[in-house]
């Protein structure tokens, strides 16, 4: 045996169900190993059929297409690097979460994932069954172990490893995107090696799958935890990390460290990276949104050039008689700002046909909400049919809080393909676009310097639906409202504990009403980024007819 290692790692975007388009990565990714005289390659957890695919993975006929696939690859690699991919594994009883270690032509060997998450977006002990733990497999004599994601987590797996000879960690990992998550893998990752006294890989895919954001931000770990290698965040790379012996213990070379973003830096580059893979593996090229004046379709705009490129987004403002000049300029000013075409449609006309068609029924009733969402829906209904005539996907664009409270209007400013903003709170969406103003980055198409007017940035939020109107007619202050709804929803505190936080208990149980009621519309919204561990749909999940309430 050499007393060197040498390892790929190859930190890259799957497609769900694209078997041979991610097997085109797997072939590419391979000859670069090849030429690089690598011993091993290594991919992230199921990159061969992407990651999450939900209930696809319980099809036996795409399970079989997927093991015949793995074969392929086995036979086409008879010489070179030995290479370790994730896909389902079927055994003929139960179907596992697998790592698949091809070497010299033939499947050596299949790591069984032992811990199965089963919380938030993860759902995996109803897909698949519990794998033994396994021990570590042998790579031109180097015993490598392979916790698999969130085996990795456990000491039980790592420890059981190593008692049977594991010499190096390599983790493959399906890892979506959570804010302040990157530290807690650090931890959790330092945790496995401090105990082991070996040094750990940790790899991680990049990506949006629907609304989940693969962050990579891969890196290696020598035995006393110092980090020998950082990989970039939701960049696709194919790195090379050499090992070294040194007497009975394996030691990374020193290798490229990354400077890793901020949190802001890392939510924008989420809902960009989420929105864009979104559009085009759904077969999009474009998109479209309406342009009001206010903050959250700007932010939108902005997040939509920056991911596409500003000839690939087209901006429609729908102004009303309530409309104000203001709104109509900030508008045209985050288009001129992001150089993407604009398209104005008035809706008075369309609004008064409405109106004298439902006269008759209404005429005995007073003027309410039913007025403001018809405004609302007319717009969806124009946006949707340029959406359908130019084949450009509707981009909505509701804020969390909004979504929360059900401040929207459902088959109006909620019908659309995608919402990157459906997991950021109306105050996060200031700080965001202030952000956003201030940075500028390579993987940013749109251009440099202030992109959402001042104008933008200072004056009240409004719907605009009705006279002087104003968000805050209806709703607390965001700043008040936020914190309450982050309370309710991110930390699932009582009513009495919010309310001893300072906040009025009516407005409290106002709000929380308003959450519960506005159940069933999130069940009909459109898909969003995931951005923190409480995004509504797969981290939350509550009935839509529910009749508590919390009198505590």
């Amino acid at each position: 045996m050499d007393n060197t290692f040498r390892l790929i790692i190859a930190q890259l975007n799957a497609r769900a169900g694209d078997l041979a388009g991610n097997a085109k990565k797997v072939r590419k990714a391979f000859k670069t190993a090849q030429d690089l005289n690598a011993n091993y390659i290594a991919f992230p957890e199921m990159f061969l059929i992407g990651y999450q695919v939900g209930d696809l993975v319980r099809k036996p006929a795409f399970v079989k297409e997927v093991m015949c696939l793995v074969q392929e690859l086995a036979v086409e690699f008879q010489t070179g690097p030995s290479v370790g991919l994730g896909a389902p594994y079927f055994d003929g009883k139960d179907l596992f979460n697998a790592y698949y270690i091809l070497r010299k032509g033939k499947i050596e060997t299949v790591v069984r994932k032992h811990f199965l998450p089963n919380d938030n977006e993860f759902d995996e002990k109803r897909l698949f069954s519990e794998g033994a733990i396994s021990g570590p497999y042998n790579i031109d004599g180097v015993k490598i172990g392979s916790p698999i994601c969130e085996d990795a987590w456990h000491p039980d797996v790592c420890e059981a490893q190593v008692e049977s000879g594991a010499e190096i960690f390599i983790v493959p990992n399906g890892s979506p995107y959570s804010r302040d998550k990157r530290e807690a893998r650090l931890q959790a990752m330092i945790s496995r090696v401090v105990e082991t006294n070996i040094p750990l890989v940790y790899l991680n895919m990049v990506g949006g799958q629907d609304d989940q954001g693969f962050d990579g931000m891969s890196f290696v770990l020598n035995p006393k935890g110092e980090i020998a290698l950082q990989m970039p965040a939701y960049d696709e790379v194919v790195q090379k990390i050499d090992f070294e012996k040194r007497g009975d213990k394996w030691f990374a070379m020193s290798g490229p460290i990354e400077k890793l973003p901020d949190q802001q830096e890392l939510d924008y580059r989420t809902m960009l990276e989420t929105l864009k893979d979104y559009v085009k593996k759904t077969g999009f090229e474009k998109v479209l949104l309406g342009l009001s004046g206010g903050i959250d379709s700007a932010l939108v705009a902005a997040i939509a050039v920056d991911a596409l490129g500003s000839k690939n987004v087209r901006c429609v403002m729908l102004p009303s008689e309530f409309t104000s000049e203001s709104s109509l300029s900030d508008a045209r000013a985050v288009a001129q700002n992001l150089d993407c075409s604009l398209n104005t449609i008035p809706i008075s006309e369309p609004k008064t046909a409405v109106n004298m068609a439902l006269r008759g029924l209404f005429q005995d009733k007073e003027i309410d909400v039913t007025e403001e969402n018809i405004q609302s829906r007319l717009r969806g209904l124009l946006l949707m049919a340029m959406s359908n005539k130019f084949g450009e996907m509707l981009l909505t664009t509701g804020n969390k809080s909004e979504v929360a409270v059900g401040y929207s209007t459902i088959y109006g400013d909620m019908s659309g393909g995608y919402n990157p903003l459906k997991d950021l709170y109306k105050t996060k969406v200031f700080e965001i676009s202030r952000w956003r103003n201030l940075n500028h980055r390579s993987w940013m198409l749109g251009s440099n310097g202030v992109i959402i007017p001042e104008t933008i940035l200072t004056k009240a939020p409004t719907a605009e639906l009705r006279d002087n109107q104003k968000d805050q007619d209806s709703l607390p202050d965001y700043e008040v409202l936020d914190a309450i709804l982050m309370a309710f929803i991110d930390d699932e505190k009582s009513v009495a504990e919010i309310v001893k936080m300072g906040f009025d208990r009516k407005i409290v149980k106002d709000i929380e009403d308003l959450i519960y009621k506005s159940e069933y519309k999130r069940y009909q919204s459109a898909p969003g980024t995931k951005l923190s561990g409480r995004a509504f749909w797969l981290d939350r999940r509550y009935p839509i007819a529910n009749k508590w309430r919390d009198n505590s």
